[in-house]
């Protein structure tokens, strides 16, 4: 996975909470574009990262995953050369 950080960081910090938001309401309280959040939104989710979430199918609401909690956990390790870090996220979740 390839993320954008800070941005990409700081969707998943504010999800973390366990409460569903919006590209709206995230732009505004992270105080970025909404446009740019709402690129980001499907890329996380498609890491399964984030989880859109109804009621309605398209609502634009997300909510943070198990895997998008890891991540934030060990988000300090992802640079570190000598690790595969998806495979190391991937492992956390099987073990």
């Amino acid at each position: 996975m390839k993320l954008a950080r800070p941005t990409d960081v700081e969707i998943l910090e504010a999800l973390s909470d366990g409460k569903r938001n919006t590209a709206a309401n995230l732009a505004y309280h992270l105080e970025k574009d909404r446009s740019y959040i709402n690129t980001r939104l499907p890329v996380l989710a498609d890491y399964d990262l984030l989880d859109r979430v109804g009621p309605a199918p398209n609502s634009g609401l997300y909510e943070i995953t198990e895997k998008g909690n890891l991540v934030l956990e060990h988000v300090d390790r992802m640079d570190e050369a000598d690790l595969d870090f998806d495979a190391f996220i991937d492992d956390q979740l099987d073990g």
